[in-house]
């Protein structure tokens, strides 16, 4: 064996057929972990009391036919307001290694994507959860027949983004095995990065960005500033309040706090944006604002500077522009 293929498949975790499928569990359920978790108190087999009570627990059970995949493998974490790009690092790496310790051959894992929807940065997150698992993988800590690592993902952009990520980490889509007859070595730049992310994310500038959660502005999320965002080493983070479970407001007030300054989308003159700008101005953030339409401006932010673009290729030249031109 040359290598472990890795891929992410747009679409939902159900669909994908594999041997084990490995979620999270904080606690409580949340996303996914819940579907399933629901799906065995349905069948009369409730697993609640079996879940792993603190971090790097893990539980193993037979799917039941809940999902396309042979077994389920719970990994305990911190809670969701602690689970950091360090802690979806750890999680990489302890899930792959419970896994080496079943008996049952497995040749094909799932894995949902860690990060995006508490927040933060896209790239940074999905690197450490990589890392993690390439870390177990070097360490000969997985299953012997692993030959495939497949990652789910609901979003199209998302899914589109991160498989760029993979062939820019994996040009040959694969994951070095040492069990190979002549193991293969990472490129010097992949080998950087991975030895980098979840140990150095901390000390990155954070950008968080306010807009409208909604399938119209995807593209000029991923496309137009996270891009430009990351192009400048910054972490690009959000709050999908669509997804998010807790206090929202806290949550977000938060992220605006530990930011280095915040972009703001006022197109179609969200409420939630606005209030997210205005509690950034109110700690003195600075803040980028940016508008398809002017006209489209609302109370107090008539009077400020304001970018307007009209396509996302304009989007990304501007806002370059832009932050080459603060100093942080």
């Amino acid at each position: 064996m040359a290598g472990i293929k890795v891929s992410v498949f747009h679409g939902e975790a159900f669909n994908v057929k594999a041997d084990a499928l490995i979620l999270k569990y904080s606690q409580t359920s949340y996303g996914l972990e819940k579907i399933v978790e629901r799906e065995f108190i349905r069948l009369g087999g409730s697993i609640t009391e079996k879940l792993p009570k603190n971090v790097g627990e893990s539980f193993i059970t037979d799917s039941k036919n809940i999902t396309q995949t042979k077994i389920v493998l719970f990994v305990g974490i911190e809670p969701m307001e602690d689970f950091g790009y360090k802690e979806i690092r750890e999680y990489g790496q302890r899930a792959i290694a419970a896994l080496a310790k079943t008996d049952q051959p497995i040749t094909s894992i799932l894995m949902t994507i860690q990060g995006p929807r508490l927040g933060l940065d896209e790239h940074e997150a999905f690197s450490c959860q990589i890392a993690g698992i390439v870390d177990s993988i070097a360490a000969n800590n997985f299953p012997p027949s692993l030959t495939e690592i497949i990652f789910a993902e609901r979003s199209a952009p998302t899914a589109s983004v991160l498989q760029d990520l993979i062939r820019e980490l994996f040009p040959s889509g694969e994951i070095p095995s040492p069990n190979a007859a002549v193991p293969k070595q990472l490129e010097k730049s992949t080998t950087e990065t991975l030895k980098s992310v979840g140990i150095n994310s901390e000390n990155k500038k954070v950008i968080f960005v306010a807009m409208p959660f909604a399938s119209a502005f995807d593209d000029c999320f991923h496309y137009g500033i996270q891009g430009a965002v990351n192009s400048f080493g910054y972490l690009c983070e959000r709050a999908d309040l669509n997804s998010f479970t807790g206090d929202v407001m806290e949550f977000v007030k938060e992220r605006i706090a530990n930011s280095d300054f915040v972009i703001a989308d006022l197109t179609t003159a969200n409420p939630n944006v606005y209030l997210e700008v205005g509690y950034a101005w109110g700690l003195n953030k600075k803040t980028v604002l940016l508008i398809k339409d002017a006209n489209e401006l609302e109370f107090d932010t008539r009077g400020q500077r304001c970018l307007t673009y009209t396509t996302i290729k304009d989007l990304e030249t501007k806002l370059k522009n832009e932050l080459s031109s603060l100093k942080l």
